[in-house]
């Protein structure tokens, strides 16, 4: 299906790996010119020739966007390497685990920077342009802990959550003005950061969701493209669950 967005122009976070290349791969598929960052340079340039080896248009932007003025900087340099942005997929890594008890007050205030007040400062960067324009997207990766907090992740849980909050009123707001903002909360999938958290052997996390297996990055990708789409804008304020069935609510 033609998601009619080929010739826009995107930014795509902490996307030299993991939930973020695909996304960026998927973008790119779709005709769009996309401007990646990541924090390793080898890692980054790795990541853009998986995409320009398909016929995508990307650059890549070693930037850090764990702080509101890596964040900012990132969206400046892509607004100026693209002529502007249309799209904005807001990610950034997780921080590390642990409950209350060994969790102290600064490493909470490290993490709602890292996964909350980034996103801020994205969409500060990013939004008023779209807005003036009369069209833009913002998705942002949080995780399926908004809905259903994981255990030993309390910093995720509220960081992601805050940003969730952000997120959906920055949609009300901006609505009018032809620019749609949604979330999209993944389950486990296969990455760099789960495998970190459960070592070599992920057969235990893949247990854990009811399909029996880990998700695919860039199936990941193909969802968040869509959300990107003309098809979707009617579509606002939402957060979409990707995680194979892991999320028990009814809501």
């Amino acid at each position: 299906m033609d998601l009619g967005i080929a010739g826009r122009r995107a930014a795509v976070a902490a996307a030299s790996a993991g939930l973020g290349l695909g996304t960026a791969r998927a973008l790119a598929a779709e005709g769009v010119a996309v401007v990646l960052c990541g924090r390793r340079q080898d890692v980054l340039l790795d990541a853009v020739a998986s995409i320009t080896a398909d016929g995508g248009d990307a650059t890549g932007i070693v930037a850090d966007v764990g702080t509101a003025a890596g964040a900012t900087d990132f969206v400046t340099q892509a607004k100026e390497a693209l002529g502007g942005v249309d799209i904005l997929v807001t990610n950034a890594g997780g921080p590390g685990g642990g409950g209350f008890a060994d969790t102290s007050y600064d490493d909470f205030e490290k993490a709602l920077h890292l996964n909350l007040l980034s996103a801020v400062a994205m969409c500060q960067a990013a939004v008023p342009d779209m807005q003036a324009a009369g069209w833009g997207r913002v998705v942002a990766i949080t995780s399926v802990s908004v809905r259903q907090p994981i255990p030993s992740l309390i910093l995720s849980n509220t960081a992601r959550a805050g940003a969730t909050g952000f997120l959906k009123t920055l949609a009300l707001e901006v609505a009018p003005d032809g620019v749609t903002v949604n979330s999209i909360q993944p389950g486990t999938h296969d990455t760099d950061r789960i495998r970190n958290l459960w070592g070599d052997d992920v057969s235990g996390a893949a247990s854990t969701v009811p399909v029996g297996r880990l998700g695919d990055a860039d199936d990941f990708g193909a969802a968040a493209a869509f959300l990107c789409s003309q098809q979707a804008k009617f579509i606002t304020g939402a957060s979409l669950n990707v995680d194979g069935g892991a999320y028990r609510g009814l809501q």
